[in-house]
């Protein structure tokens, strides 16, 4: 109290106090504006190194994406391969069964070598999961089967259910690869 006394009746010491008191609070600022000029550094540096990750990042994942889309056709390319080499055999019994048909003479012996040739053929399906749709005395489900006309059925239990086929369908591991071309019966 006794030094606010002094302050007040001095007024050269008055003005020193308020011009202190005006510097300090300048210094105040001039820090407190100094902090905040510091801490936009530190951001805007924060904001630099993030969005270099993220651009990073993007280039990664696109070249990732692009790897992959040219896998994935190298792979299509080369699926059947296995199917096709396979199957090589097979021209070459038909090739074989061709040239006995010129020079034979024995319609059963070219009868029974065509025949065995079907067979190893539909093995040849059989083992690489494609399978013929059943349609003899079968109902028509349009699931498996796609008529192409209806006839007026021969006898009452005939139906609703398949009369003819005229191309057969097949199933590739329970997906249809084909449907059977059927006449159902009305």
């Amino acid at each position: 109290m006794k030094k606010q006394k002094h302050i007040d009746e001095n007024p050269e010491v008055k003005e020193d106090c308020e011009t202190s008191e005006a510097t300090q609070a300048n210094e105040t600022t001039d820090d407190a504006a100094e902090q905040i000029v510091d801490e936009m550094e530190l951001m805007a540096q924060k904001c630099t190194e993030l969005n270099d990750k993220n651009l990073r990042l993007m280039a990664e994942f696109d070249n990732y994406r692009k790897r992959t889309m040219k896998e994935r056709m190298d792979l299509l390319k080369t699926a059947s391969e296995k199917v096709l080499v396979d199957m090589l055999p097979l021209v070459d019994d038909f090739e074989r069964g061709l040239k006995a048909m010129e020079t034979s003479e024995d319609v059963q012996a070219v009868k029974d070598g065509v025949d065995l040739i079907y067979s190893k053929f539909i093995a040849f399906l059989l083992q690489n999961g494609v399978k013929a749709i059943p349609t003899e005395n079968v109902a028509f489900d349009t699931e498996f089967h796609e008529a192409i006309t209806t006839f007026p059925a021969p006898t009452e239990d005939l139906k609703g259910k398949i009369v003819d086929c005229v191309s057969k369908g097949y199933t590739l591991n329970e997906k249809v690869i084909r449907f059977s071309k059927v006449v159902v019966g009305e």
